[in-house]
C-alpha cells in the first residue's frame, strides 16, 4: 500500500500521525497537528466522555481538518466514548489495549474511519478481518505500553501479512526513521515523543524538558512483570518499580505504584515520582518547534533520501 492511498483514506496532506498519548495529546496539540497537514489525535486515555467531549471542541474550533480520537479499549468509558465519537462525527478513531470487534458496526454506521495499534501479525491478520481501514504497527521502541518487536522487524512481516496500509510506530523522530519505515513497505508513520516538544503541547514544562536532557539509554521498561510493560524514563519511580520486581511482589501492588503516575508527571511536571513516558527517540531530541515545523522538517528530511538514494551504494 502506498503512502498515497493511507492519505486519500485518511483525507491527509502528509502521511502522519501524532500519537495518542494520555494527559499530552490534547485538543491543542491535536488541532496543530492536524492544521499543518498530518492527523492530530486526542488521547482519551481513561478521562471520562465529558473532558474528552471538551477536547473535541478545542479542535473542531481550531482547525476543519480530519483528526481523531484514541480510545483505549480497557478504559472504564469505553461505551461512552464510542457514542461520543458517533455523535460529534469525529473522522477517525485510532484504538488499543484490546479488540475493536463490538464498536466496528457502530463506527461503520457512522462513517467513522477505524485505526487500531497492533504488536504482533495474529492481532493485524484479526484486525484486517474486522474491515478497519488502516493498521498503526507499534515497536518496542515507543514510550508508554509497548509490546516485544522491534519497529524494524515487525513492520515488513505485518506489511507482507496484510492487505491494508500500515502506520509505522515506535522509534521515528524524523526524516531518517520515515525514509527507514516507508522502505520497509509502511504507508505513513505515527510519532509521539517528538510532538511532546511540539510549542502547541500543553504537556508541563518539566515533563519537556526532560525529555530534552535524555541520554540515549534512559527511555526503559518497567512492569514487565505485571503483564503490561512500560517504557518511560528513568528516575525515581523507576528505581521503585525495579526494586519492587525483584523483591517478586504482586503485580497489583507494582500497578497500584503507577496509578495515576502518568498524569503527576504531565501536568504537575512531578519528574522524580511521576511517570515520564517516551521513546527511545529522546536521546536525539533537544528542541522544541511548532507542529507544522515538526512536519515539514520531517518530510522534507525523509523526500531528500528517498529521492536521492542510490541503489549503486549496494554494489562495489
Amino acid at each position: 500500500m502506498s503512502c498515497y492511498q493511507l492519505m486519500n483514506i485518511l483525507d491527509i496532506k502528509y502521511p502522519i500521525l501524532q500519537g495518542g498519548m494520555a494527559w499530552v495529546a490534547t485538543g491543542e496539540l491535536a488541532a496543530a497537528v492536524s492544521e499543518a497537514g498530518g492527523l492530530g489525535v486526542i488521547g482519551a486515555g481513561n478521562a471520562p466522555a465529558d473532558v474528552v467531549e471538551e477536547e473535541i471542541k478545542k479542535v473542531k474550533k481550531a482547525t476543519d481538518k480530519p483528526f481523531a480520537v484514541n480510545i483505549m479499549l480497557l478504559s472504564p468509558f469505553v461505551d461512552e466514548l464510542v457514542d461520543l465519537v458517533v455523535k460529534e462525527q469525529v473522522p477517525v478513531v485510532t484504538t488499543g489495549a484490546g479488540n475493536p470487534a463490538k464498536y466496528m458496526d457502530k463506527f461503520k454506521e457512522a462513517d467513522i474511519k477505524v485505526v487500531p495499534v497492533v504488536p504482533s501479525i495474529a492481532l493485524a491478520k484479526r484486525m484486517e478481518k474486522l474491515g478497519v481501514n488502516a493498521l498503526i504497527a507499534e515497536g518496542a521502541e515507543a514510550g508508554g505500553h509497548i509490546g516485544e518487536l522491534t519497529t524494524m522487524t515487525l513492520i515488513p512481516q505485518i506489511v507482507d501479512a496484510v492487505n491494508i496500509p500500515v502506520i509505522a510506530a515506535g522509534g521515528i523522530a524524523d526524516g531518517r526513521g520515515v525514509a527507514a519505515v516507508i522502505s520497509l513497505g509502511a504507508s505513513g508513520i505515527q510519532m509521539g515523543t517528538r510532538f511532546v516538544l511540539a510549542e502547541e503541547c500543553t504537556a508541563h514544562r518539566n515533563y519537556k524538558e526532560a525529555i530534552k536532557s535524555a541520554k540515549e539509554r534512559d527511555a526503559v521498561v518497567t512492569a514487565r512483570s505485571t503483564g503490561h510493560p512500560v517504557r518511560s524514563l528513568k528516575n525515581k519511580l523507576v528505581k521503585e518499580f525495579t526494586k519492587l520486581e525483584k523483591e517478586n511482589v504482586p503485580k497489583e501492588e507494582i500497578e497500584q505504584k503507577g496509578a495515576g503516575a502518568l498524569a503527576k508527571a504531565v501536568r504537575e511536571g512531578d519528574i522524580d515520582f511521576g511517570s515520564v513516558m517516551a521513546g527511545q527517540v529522546a536521546g536525539m531530541l533537544k528542541k522544541e518547534q511548532t507542529a507544522q515545523e515538526i512536519i515539514e522538517e520531517v518530510i522534507s528530511e525523509a523526500e531528500t533520501i528517498l529521492g536521492n538514494f542510490n541503489t549503486d551504494i549496494l554494489k562495489r
